[in-house]
């Protein structure tokens, strides 16, 4: 049911009231949440699964399976795991002229967190970061994207069936919904979605200096190394673009490879495109489109380049469809298009993918740095001297090399943007972290010289100072 913007302002309030009352809930209460969280995704994961390929008009079960539901459970096992490891205030170093006092760093939970989540991976998306905000000690508002309007419904049901509306609540809405709760006075809010929308949630939160992540895209690229094996490195990228068809923020956005090789790529491209999603469209393994306004703007970035002289390939993709897949966009490879071309300048989000050839590895590098930083850059050859080289002279929120998407499921290391593709990272203990205030305290001993630099100052105290400068 969709909020009022009254209710979400009382929602808050009833949030901020409960945390105010248990500003550090133990470790019982958060593990509590979280196994609750666990059954709530194993119960309804059929509905849950149902509710979001209705959404799609066709999506994949199996790469919901996947890359939803067995992430945000790997995430809250993980959470769940080391839970009491990351709870315990730290002990940090001490300068000598400071002892026998002592640094302590206490991670103290936020208050209540706000997240936005997009359309593409509804769960994964609006759960995912609530695992990290529970895990800390938080309480959590969530508003799903109004693009995949059955699914915020069915988990709206399910987080209202299992938590009470002042730990975890879902609230649905449409643009001015969402607007009003990025302008609410929360104690944290985390976004993703696109660059476009994200400066918007960034000017909205601003207005309170709420504290902010954000979780953008951009053009990632994947780079082809002269010596790397193109038919392993095929497969791996078809999956990477095709999987929830290219509507994936760490999708590789085009390619770079070497010069006279843009043909050999894009057939062993479609010989693996093939061996993936045979019998395209009927197979029920390849995505839709979310809806006809993100359709009908892949449809045109193709037209465009190709009425700008690029060659355009639709391999596995026939002549003619039925009204069945009219949702379903081809798979298609665009060779060389001219930089002028809208899908070189825009992020393409769709199972459309560039294909450009580079002179020599540092061209390839010039032109990645020549864009804004992209959330995700892949790397694929065997010379770990020429990898290294292309690592530390360009900047991306993570990288996978020989494959694609697989470092965002690493809950042992972050996740997030660098730069246009966003700031803040989460999962595992930087979620943990994301969401938590680590206060620093000093405990001074009784023992400590601190009084011999307080006042009347004398020659006692310029001998002090004059010692403290030597060793400090």
């Amino acid at each position: 049911m969709p909020a009022s913007l009254e209710s979400l302002d009382a929602l808050l309030a009833r949030q901020r009231a409960a945390f105010l009352a248990d500003p550090h809930p133990e470790p019982a209460a958060r593990r509590d949440r979280l196994e609750r969280l666990l059954r709530l995704t194993d119960r309804h994961e059929a509905t849950f699964i149902q509710a979001i390929d209705a959404d799609f008009g066709g999506r994949s079960t199996h790469e919901t399976r996947l890359a939803e539901l067995l992430v945000v459970r790997a995430g809250i096992r993980h959470a769940l795991r080391h839970l009491r490891r990351w709870m315990r205030v730290r002990r940090m170093p001490t300068a000598p002229y400071f002892r026998p006092g002592r640094n302590r760093l206490m991670p103290q939970p936020l208050g209540v967190v706000g997240i936005i989540a997009p359309w593409n991976y509804p769960f994964q998306l609006s759960i995912g970061p609530a695992v990290a905000a529970l895990a800390a000690g938080n309480r959590v508002l969530v508003k799903p994207s109004e693009l995949a309007p059955r699914f915020a419904a069915a988990l709206q049901e399910a987080v209202a069936a299992d938590f009470a509306p002042d730990e975890l609540a879902v609230v649905q809405g449409g643009a001015e919904l969402a607007d009003a709760f990025a302008r609410l006075p929360l104690d944290h809010l985390f976004f993703t979605g696109s660059p476009a929308v994200g400066r918007l949630v960034a000017r909205a939160a601003a207005e309170r200096l709420t504290p902010l992540t954000l979780e953008l895209g951009g053009k990632s690229p994947a780079i082809l190394a002269p010596d790397c094996d193109l038919a392993d490195a095929a497969r791996r990228i078809a999956f990477g673009k095709l999987l929830n068809a290219g509507q994936t923020c760490v999708a590789p956005d085009y390619l770079l490879v070497p010069a006279g090789r843009a043909g050999a790529v894009a057939d062993a491209l479609a010989a693996a495109i093939g061996h993936l999603y045979p019998g395209l469209p009927a197979t029920p393994d390849y995505s839709a489109i979310i809806d006809e306004r993100h359709h009908a703007r892949l449809a045109a970035l193709v037209e465009d380049a190709r009425a700008q002289g690029a060659r355009i390939l639709q391999p596995g993709w026939p002549q003619r469809t039925d009204d069945a897949a009219r949702r379903k966009f081809p798979p298609t490879l665009v060779l060389n298009p001219p930089p002028e071309a809208r899908l070189m300048r825009e992020e393409i989000f769709g199972p459309i993918l560039p294909i450009l050839e580079y002179r020599d590895p540092q061209e390839a590098i010039g032109h990645i740095n020549a864009g804004d930083r992209p959330l995700a850059l892949y790397w694929f050859g065997r010379d770990a001297g020429l990898r290294d080289h292309a690592l530390r002279s360009t900047h991306a929120g993570g990288v996978c090399v020989n494959d694609c998407l697989w470092q965002l499921a690493q809950e042992a290391q972050p996740f997030g943007g660098v730069g246009m593709s966003g700031f803040g990272a989460y999962h595992g203990r930087w979620g943990f972290d994301r969401f938590s205030h680590l206060k620093p305290v000093f405990f001074q001993s009784r023992l400590g010289g601190a009084p011999l630099l307080h006042p009347p100052y004398g020659r006692a105290f310029d001998a002090l100072l004059s010692l403290l400068k030597k060793i400090a």
